[in-house]
């Protein structure tokens, strides 16, 4: 393959960093655009605060993509219908092909009275707000004492670590769809939130949902050892709260006074299996838990606004296609437009399933140019473009400064890790424009 290539790369995190190195690595020239002013994306930003050198290991491996010499990088840019520039614009400059790996920026929502209220977020926007990603890091959130959580997966370990050992909630419960069975966190996660387990209620919850398990002859011992198991491994305890189940309910609405929450209403859920797959079922018995946060760990949708079409909040595949990886669709209906990671699809999998979906979208990227020849655009009319954006666009060396500024900062304040929480912040370590 010739060097001519040029190939538009939009996000940069795990799944975006690594489909453009696969480029890279096979001679292809890669622009990468990210939203962010840091690269990264939920690599950086939706790993739990504390894990330092998780996150440090994950960063020198993007350090090393981002070393290839024909990736140039192009932070603080959103593309979309919304953004600094739609993907109709940036293809029109010349691009070979496009892959799209912005993750899922849309949030699911269930529509429910009451979303609007003071108290009610959606896991994502906390999760930014913790791990300093602007503008999420500059937004007031209302955290009280009494929370709930709805889901049952490491999102909901995470957020529930975070109101009890930072923000200094009392009470945390996980409302969950269905039966203990199908809870869906890790035990590595668990440990860090079993020790605010109340285990006296946790055996009066297993009881109050036991005749429900029977009904479809499930054993109430594998959802109890799928919890406690964690036990063994638990971390000290570090805060006066507890942490509480509510198996077999469904939000139904939020009520609150004078635009605060203050009670969440669940309906009552019975279990059904078919073809080996266990459902929730309302029965229509309705109740309230007293709360004044309710944070939504339900997964997450693609952004309807970015510039391609979706369905059931998920980007359109070409359900036939004519560059499959391991019989996996990366095409869009677009012609030259790929999607990876979970752009491809949402809330699936962690770093690791990120990275390899990102790989494979980039080989997908690869077999099309193999039946196309290039355009040969030049890296000049990119930068043209991103000029007329008259902001300040972020660079290599930009990012290499702002991390060495970081560093200086984490030392001197006599911390593991500092990061600045908004983009002015940012932008006057860099050198972009100057303190105010």
């Amino acid at each position: 393959m010739e060097n001519h290539f040029f190939v538009a790369v939009i996000g940069a995190g795990p799944a975006g960093l690594f489909g453009a190195r696969e480029l890279a690595n096979n001679g292809v020239r890669v622009a990468l655009f990210n939203r962010d002013i840091k690269a990264g994306g939920l690599a950086e930003y939706g790993i739990y605060l504390a894990k330092h050198s998780m996150k440090e290991g994950l960063r020198k491996q993007f350090r090393l993509s981002l070393e290839l010499a024909n990736i140039d990088y192009y932070g603080n840019v959103s593309v979309g219908t919304n953004g600094d520039l739609t993907l109709d614009e940036l293809r029109s400059l010349g691009f070979d092909a496009a892959l799209v790996s912005a993750g899922a920026q849309g949030t699911k929502s269930l529509g429910l009275t009451g979303e609007e209220l003071e108290g009610v977020y959606h896991a994502k926007d906390v999760v930014y707000y913790y791990n300093s990603l602007p503008p999420f890091s500059q937004r007031k959130f209302h955290f009280g004492k009494r929370c709930a959580i709805i889901g049952a997966g490491n999102v909901m370990v995470d957020i529930a670590r975070f109101l009890i050992t930072v923000q200094g909630a009392e009470e945390v419960t996980a409302v969950v769809r269905r039966g203990p069975a199908e809870v869906n966190f890790t035990k590595d996660e668990m440990k860090h939130l079993i020790p605010y387990l109340d285990l006296g209620e946790f055996d009066r919850e297993m009881e109050r949902v036991r005749p429900v398990l029977e009904t479809i002859h499930q054993d109430l011992e594998i959802g109890r050892h799928k919890i406690l198991d964690s036990l063994a491994k638990a971390d000290p305890k570090t805060a006066n709260a507890k942490f509480h189940f509510d198996f077999l309910a469904s939000p139904t609405a939020m009520y609150g006074e004078n635009g605060h929450l203050t009670k969440l209403e669940v309906e009552e859920n019975i279990l059904t299996e078919r073809d080996g797959k266990t459902s929730a079922k309302g029965i229509g018995e309705k109740r309230t838990l007293d709360v004044d946060t309710v944070i939504f760990a339900i997964g997450d949708q693609v952004d309807a606004s970015f510039g391609l079409p979706t369905e059931w909040g998920e980007f359109i595949k070409n359900k036939e296609p004519k560059f499959p990886v391991e019989g996996v669709s990366y095409e869009t209906n677009t012609d030259g437009v790929f999607v990876g990671g979970w752009s491809r699809k949402a809330s699936e999998g962690l770093v690791g399933y990120a990275r390899r979906d990102g790989v494979n979208a980039g080989k997908a990227v690869l077999q099309y140019l193999g039946t196309k020849s290039p355009a040969n655009l030049g890296t000049e009319a990119v930068a043209e473009k991103l000029k007329s954006l008259h902001k300040p666009i972020i660079l290599k060396d930009d990012l290499k400064r702002l991390e060495v500024v970081e560093a200086e900062e984490a030392k001197k304040r006599g911390v593991d890790f500092f990061k600045f929480g908004s983009n002015e912040e940012m932008l006057q370590a860099m050198g972009l424009i100057e303190t105010a």
